[in-house]
Parts: C-alpha cells; sequence; structure tokens
C-alpha cells in the first residue's frame, strides 16, 4: 500500500473514532416506562444547571433496558437502565458474562401499581386482591380443592361478585418485558390468589404449581397486552369509559384530573398510603450505573449526583411533583451517599 493510501486509511480511522466519541457526549439511559418520567426530568434539570449536554432517556421496559445494559461495555452500549423492580439474578450474571462487572444499584423511591379507569363522575371501583385474581387468572380452580384448573370463565366483573359491575372484564397492561407487570405478578396476582384457602394451601405443599397457576395472566381477550408507554395506557382509557388499565402512581397522579384508581383491599392508591405501606401494590423503583462507562461518558457521576440530590428526590423535591414517594430519610441518606461515590455491587441480586 502507498504511503498516500496509508495516510487516507489513518485517517479515516481516526475520524471515525472521533465520529464515534462524539456522538457519545450524551448519556444514554434505558429501561422502565415507570421511570421514565422521573429520569426524564432529571436529565432536563442536569442538561439545564451544567455544561454536559442533557442526557437522551428511552423507554424500553424494564426487562428490555435491562438486556441492552448487560450487552457490553463500549458506546453502543447504555450508561444507564431504570427498573420497576430490581434486577434478576439472571441479569446480573449475563452483565458479569458480557464484562459489565461494575454496577452501582440506587434505589430511588416507591411506586403503587394501580388500576385506573376514566373518571366517570362515579364512585371508584373496589376490588379485593383475590376478585382481583379472578379476574385476570389465565385458569381458576375447578373447586374449593384446587386439584383441578379451568380457563377463567369470568367474563364480567358481576361473575366474580354479583355486588361488582355488570360490565365486561376490560383491562389494558403492561407486556412480559416490563417491570410494571412483574412487580404486578408478584405483589398482586399471587397474593391475590393465597387469598383462596385452597390456593393458600397450594402455596404450601407445593410452590411451583402455586406459582405457574397463580401468576399466569390470561390471553382471551380480557387482558390486553398496551406496550411499554404507560401514557398510551392512560389515552386508552380515556377513549374507552368501561375499560381498565395497570400502571404506576405516577400516571394517576400526573392525570388526576382524568383517571379515577380502584381502591384494593379497602385503601386508595395515594401518596401517603403508598409510602407508609397500606397499600398493598406497592413496589420500589431502581436505576443501574454501568461504572465502567464513568471516566467514558461525560457527565455520567454528575447526572447520578443530581438524581440524588435533595433538589430531586427529597421529600419537598421536583420529583415528588411527578409522583415519586421518596425513601425515608436515613435510607435516602444512606443510598445517595453510595450512588455518588459509585459504589458498585458486590453480591448476586437475591
Amino acid at each position: 500500500m502507498s504511503v498516500r493510501l496509508c495516510f487516507v486509511a489513518l485517517w479515516l480511522a481516526t475520524a471515525g473514532a472521533a465520529a464515534e466519541a462524539q456522538g457519545r457526549d450524551q448519556i444514554r439511559i434505558v429501561g422502565s416506562s415507570t421511570v421514565f418520567p422521573f429520569s426524564t426530568a432529571v436529565a432536563e434539570s442536569f442538561g439545564a444547571k451544567t455544561e454536559y449536554s442533557t442526557p437522551v432517556v428511552e423507554s424500553t421496559g424494564s426487562g428490555g433496558g435491562l438486556r441492552l445494559f448487560c450487552g457490553g461495555i463500549g458506546s453502543e452500549h447504555p450508561d444507564i437502565t431504570n427498573a420497576s423492580r430490581r434486577m434478576m439474578a439472571s441479569e446480573y450474571e449475563l452483565c458479569q458474562n458480557n464484562g459489565v462487572r461494575e454496577i452501582t444499584e440506587v434505589r430511588i423511591g416507591f411506586d403503587g401499581i394501580v388500576l385506573g379507569a376514566a373518571d366517570n363522575g362515579l364512585p371508584a371501583m373496589e376490588l379485593t386482591m383475590t376478585q382481583l385474581w379472578l379476574a385476570l387468572a389465565a385458569e381458576v380452580p375447578v373447586d374449593d380443592s384446587c386439584t383441578r384448573f379451568a380457563p377463567n370463565p369470568n367474563t364480567r366483573w358481576s361473575d366474580i361478585d354479583p355486588s361488582l359491575p355488570r360490565q365486561r372484564i376490560e383491562v389494558f397492561g403492561p407486556p412480559p418485558t416490563s417491570g410494571t407487570r412483574d412487580a404486578f405478578v408478584e405483589l398482586g396476582m399471587q397474593v391475590g390468589a393465597r387469598g383462596l384457602d385452597c390456593m393458600a394451601a397450594l402455596h404450601e405443599s407445593d410452590a411451583d404449581q402455586f406459582e405457574e397457576v397463580a401468576s399466569r395472566i390470561r390471553e382471551d381477550g380480557m387482558w390486553i397486552d398496551a406496550g411499554e408507554n404507560d401514557n398510551t395506557i392512560v389515552q386508552t382509557l380515556i377513549n374507552t369509559p368501561t375499560a381498565f388499565g395497570v400502571f404506576g402512581f405516577s400516571f394517576l397522579d400526573q392525570n388526576s384530573d382524568r383517571l379515577v384508581g380502584t381502591l384494593i383491599d379497602g385503601v386508595a392508591p395515594e401518596f401517603d398510603a403508598i409510602a407508609d405501606g397500606e397499600y398493598p401494590i406497592s413496589r420500589s423503583l431502581f436505576f443501574y450505573v454501568k461504572n465502567q462507562h464513568s471516566s467514558m461518558v461525560p457527565g455520567l457521576a454528575s447526572y447520578v449526583a443530581e438524581f440524588t440530590s435533595e433538589d430531586a428526590w427529597g421529600e419537598f423535591g421536583y420529583l415528588t411533583d411527578r409522583g415519586l414517594i421518596p425513601l425515608p430519610d436515613a435510607l435516602r441518606d444512606e443510598m445517595g451517599r453510595r450512588a455518588r461515590i459509585l459504589s458498585p455491587m458486590t453480591e448476586v441480586p437475591g
């Protein structure tokens, strides 16, 4: 190869590397649609306050975000992933296998999972956890022994209990890749199933069979996967007054003029009820930082510092205005300290 061709090849390689580096002067964040509005608010504040570019935030769902995050190290992989459930052991192992070995876990606060509907001026519906399971389970017991199961025959809410409305069961909810769905299954469906005596006995005698039956959501049209964008579910409910939707409390809070939340076991999905654990379908929210990118992507540590500042996630921070329920003071202080020094996880999540 001539000297001129070598020079051209070297110039092209250098230009390509420079272009790639320039293309990643922004923090890239993926993950949970529930955490998305909080992360977006922090990104906008961070971009306005600092000399760094405003981070790019994508709503991919918790599971999808963790897969992207754990894909590897380098500018083609995201720096942070949001999650509406804790990272699973299998996801942690995927990260480790792909070289993502230094991860900081940041628990940011609490959220409730809401069964919401369009506000039509009538009192909010009230359900028990068990009624919710009987409405949405793929299979239900044939009799009180829980030895045989059949496809769910309940097509109207009144089929479950005559006191409930005589309207078709129609619930729009997140898809299997969503952390909201994972949490809803664990905290809502499984707990509701144990409200039946024979299912509680099955939980004790055969945990695997119980989990299989209690966790499966029906696929006969009563539950409709509505994608990762909770705003889409909200808009669908406005256009479908008899339907319900499953989404995070923050979306109910931000649309309180249009939506109403169902009471579960007699408790309304409200800020204080979620904060003190009275509302039964509550969960923690997280984000995960790829520490190995802190020296590669400008401002990564500073973004974490902004998110964990009292101005953002504190009791009177701007994220509470968007529906985030803050951690207790002592836990928030400790979590913030560990986050700001990018303290890596030292064990596989259980």
